[in-house]
C-alpha cells in the first residue's frame, strides 16, 4: 500500500523567525530556507541558488525586453580596468576609492600598472566611445551590459549588499544636453515600470541630493521603495553624467556644422538587489510570496493519496490538469514526491511563495475539480474549488489578479506610512515607523545632523511632488535655509 503518512525523520517543516521578532533574521531566513541564496567562503559573496538565480532572469528578461524595444544593444566590457582609467575622472575616483578590489600580481609577476576589478564601467566605455564616435552620424550611442561587479563591501547582507553582485548597466553617449537628460529619465520610467508592473514592488521616482548622487554625475535619480518594516532600499538609479566623462576621456564629435563637440552622456543600473526588495515587500511569517509575473513556478499541484488505488487515479487526473495548464504557458510544477506529508508540502511551496497552489485528492478527481489556494492571502478566501473544463484560463484569470492585488496592497502599506513633517522633532518621531516628507536645502550639514539624530538619510526629491527646484519663500523644516524641494527621509538598507 502506497501511504504518505507522515514526514518522515530528518524532514521537519521549517519555519522562519517571526518578522515581529527580528526582521533582519526574518529575511536572512526567508532568502535560505526558500533556497535563494547562500553565504559563499568569501565574506561580503553569496551563491545565487537556482530558485534564485530563476527569479533574477526573470527580472532581467523583463527589462532586457524594454531595453531593446528603446534602441538599446547589448555589448561585454572587461571585467579588469586599468588603474589610471579609474583616475581620470576626480570625482570618480574618490566616490569609489574605499570600495576598490584592486590586482597588483598575475602570471605569477607584479603588473606593470594594477588592474581594478569591475565596480562600474564608466571608464572603459568612455575610452571605447573616444575611439568609436567621430561624427553625429554614430549617435546617440546606446549600449547595455549584463555583468557582475565588485565594491568592497563591509557590511553584507544577501542580495541586499554583497561583494559581488550581478546586474546590467546602460551607458550612452548624446549630442545635446537635452537628449541626454531624456535618456536618464526615460531609463528612470522603465525600471519603475518593471518594479512596480513585473515585481509588484511600488516606488518612488525622485532625484538624489548632492550627497548621495553617484560618483562623477551631474544628478542622479532613483526609484526608492518601502520594505515591510517600512525603512527604504534603493531600487536603481539613472545617472546624467553632464559632461564630465566626455572630457576626461575626450569623447568628441563632429555636429553638422563640421564643428568639434563633446558628447553629453549618462549611465544607469539595476541589481540583484531588486531580488531582496521583492521579498522584503511581499514575504510574510510563512515565506516567500512571489507576484505571478517573476514567479518560477506560478501553480503548483500537489497530489494527496492514501492507497495505490487513489495514487493512480489521482495522478493520472494531476497530469491532466498539468497538460492543460503547460498549454497555456503557465509555469506549473507537480509535486510527485512520496514519504512527504501533504502539510509538510504546502508549507514548503508555502515557503517559495508559489502563487497558485491546487490539491487534488480522490474526491477532486470523482467531482473533475480542483482546490486552488491562493498564497498572496490568508485564511478561507484563500482557497475556491474548480472544475477542470476550462481551468487553464480561470487559472490565468487569477494569476493576473493576484499581480494586481499584490502591487495595490503594497502600494497602500506605502501610502499609509508616507508622512510630513514640519521640524526635527516631528521627523524623528516618523521616521521610527515611517517616511517623513520635508522641505530640505539639501546641505551636507543638515543630512548629517539628520542622519545623526534620528538615524535617517535622504532618500530623494520626489519628481511628483516638486514641480521646480528651489522653490521661492521655502526654507528647511531642520535648519531654516531656503529650500531645495521636498525630500524624503527614512532609515535605509
Amino acid at each position: 500500500m502506497a501511504t504518505q503518512g507522515v514526514t518522515p525523520r530528518g524532514a521537519t517543516p521549517r519555519g522562519v523567525t517571526p518578522r515581529s521578532e527580528d526582521y533582519s533574521r526574518w529575511y536572512t531566513d526567508v532568502v535560505q530556507q526558500a533556497e535563494l541564496a547562500d553565504y559563499a567562503p568569501v565574506r561580503g559573496c553569496m551563491i545565487i541558488r537556482p530558485y534564485g538565480y530563476e527569479l533574477w532572469d526573470s527580472i532581467k528578461i523583463a527589462l532586457d525586453r524594454r531595453l531593446k524595444a528603446t534602441g538599446h544593444r547589448n555589448a561585454y566590457f572587461p571585467l579588469f580596468i586599468p588603474m589610471s582609467f579609474i583616475e581620470k575622472e576626480a570625482e570618480h575616483v574618490e566616490g569609489f576609492k574605499p570600495e576598490l578590489a584592486i590586482v597588483t600580481h598575475g602570471g605569477g609577476s607584479e603588473l606593470e600598472e594594477p588592474l581594478v576589478v569591475r565596480p562600474t564601467s564608466e571608464t572603459l566605455f568612455g575610452e571605447a566611445y573616444a575611439r568609436w564616435i567621430q561624427s553625429y552620424r554614430d549617435l546617440p550611442m546606446l549600449i547595455n551590459q549584463w555583468a557582475n561587479v565588485v565594491r568592497w563591501e563591509m557590511r553584507p547582507r544577501l542580495f541586499l549588499r554583497t561583494t559581488e553582485f550581478l546586474w546590467q548597466e546602460g551607458h550612452t553617449a548624446h549630442a545635446t544636453r537635452e537628449e541626454a537628460v531624456e535618456e536618464t529619465l526615460k531609463i528612470l520610467d522603465i525600471y519603475a515600470e518593471v518594479s512596480e508592473k513585473v515585481c509588484a514592488v511600488p516606488v518612488i521616482k525622485g532625484r538624489k541630493s548632492p550627497q548621495e548622487k553617484f560618483a562623477g554625475a551631474d544628478d542622479t535619480y532613483t526609484i526608492e521603495s518601502m520594505m515591510g518594516n517600512k525603512w527604504a532600499l534603493q531600487g536603481a538609479t539613472s545617472h546624467f553624467l553632464g559632461q564630465n566623462f566626455a572630457k576626461a576621456f575626450n569623447i568628441q564629435f563632429l555636429d553638422e556644422k563640421n564643428e568639434l563637440q563633446l558628447v553629453w552622456t549618462t549611465s544607469w543600473g539595476m541589481t540583484t538587489r531588486t531580488v531582496g526588495a521583492v521579498v522584503m515587500t511581499h514575504g510574510d511569517d510563512k515565506g516567500l510570496r512571489l507576484p505571478p509575473a517573476i514567479a518560477p513556478i506560478q501553480v503548483v499541484i500537489v497530489p494527496i493519496w492514501k492507497t495505490d488505488e487513489e495514487k493512480v487515479s489521482v495522478f493520472a487526473f494531476a497530469d491532466e490538469v498539468k497538460t492543460q495548464l503547460n498549454a497555456a504557458e503557465i509555469r506549473v510544477e507537480l509535486d510527485a514526491r512520496e514519504g512527504l506529508s501533504p502539510g509538510f508540502r504546502f508549507n514548503d511551496w508555502e515557503m517559495r511563495g508559489v502563487p497558485v497552489r491546487l490539491e487534488i485528492g480522490p474526491r477532486d478527481v470523482a467531482a473533475r475539480s480542483v482546490i486552488a489556494c491562493r498564497r498572496d492571502v490568508a485564511g478561507k478566501e484563500a482557497k475556491m474549488s474548480m472544475t477542470v473544463e476550462g481551468l487553464a484560463p480561470r487559472i490565468l484569470a487569477l494569476l493576473d489578479e493576484i499581480q494586481v492585488s499584490m502591487l495595490k496592497c503594497a502600494t497602500e502599506f506605502r501610502d499609509a506610512h508616507l508622512c510630513k513633517a514640519s521640524n526635527l522633532a516631528e521627523l524623528a518621531d516618523i521616521v521610527e515607523d515611517g517616511w517623513a516628507l520635508i522641505y530640505h536645502c539639501g546641505t551636507r550639514e543638515c543630512e548629517d545632523k539628520i542622519k545623526e539624530e534620528t538615524k535617517a538619510s535622504s532618500r530623494c526629491y520626489p519628481l511628483d511632488k516638486n514641480e521646480s527646484w528651489s522653490p521661492k519663500g521655502k526654507v528647511c523644516a531642520v535648519c531654516g535655509k531656503p529650500a531645495f524641494g521636498k525630500a524624503y527621509f527614512a532609515r535605509a538598507y
